[in-house]
C-alpha cells in the first residue's frame, strides 16, 4: 500500500456523499494503492445498520474492493445499538475518537468531507 486514509463520519445524512467520496478515492488512486476505512460514530453509526439500508449495495461494493468499516462502541450504546444490527463485515472499534488517534499517529490521511 502507498496510501492510508480514514473517513470520519459523525452525521446520518451524509453517508451517502462520504461513501461516494471513497469510491471516488478509489478511483483516482487506484484499489491496489490505497487502504481505507471510515469511522463511524454518533449518528453516523446509523449508516452502516443491516435493516432496510438503502445505501447497502453501495457499502457491499466498497467492502468487495477492501474498505474497512469502523463503528464506534461508545456511540452504539449510547444509541441502543447491538451488534447484531450492523452488516457483518463491521468491526466495533472500542472508541471513535481513539481510532481516529491511532490511525493519524500512524500516518494515515484523516478525511471528514
Amino acid at each position: 500500500m502507498e496510501y492510508y486514509a480514514i473517513f470520519h463520519l459523525n452525521e446520518k445524512n451524509r453517508g451517502e456523499m462520504v461513501l461516494h467520496n471513497i469510491e471516488n478515492l478509489l478511483a483516482d488512486l487506484g484499489e491496489e494503492n490505497i487502504e481505507l476505512e471510515l469511522l463511524t460514530n454518533g449518528q453516523g453509526v446509523r449508516v452502516l445498520i443491516k435493516e432496510s439500508n438503502q445505501l447497502e449495495q453501495l457499502i457491499m461494493g466498497l467492502a468487495a474492493k477492501g474498505v474497512h468499516f469502523a463503528v464506534c462502541s461508545n456511540s452504539m450504546r449510547n444509541l441502543g445499538l447491538s451488534r447484531d444490527d450492523f452488516f457483518d463485515m463491521v468491526e466495533i472499534v472500542t472508541s471513535g475518537v481513539g481510532e481516529l488517534v491511532k490511525k493519524q499517529m500512524q500516518g494515515w490521511a484523516y478525511i471528514r468531507p
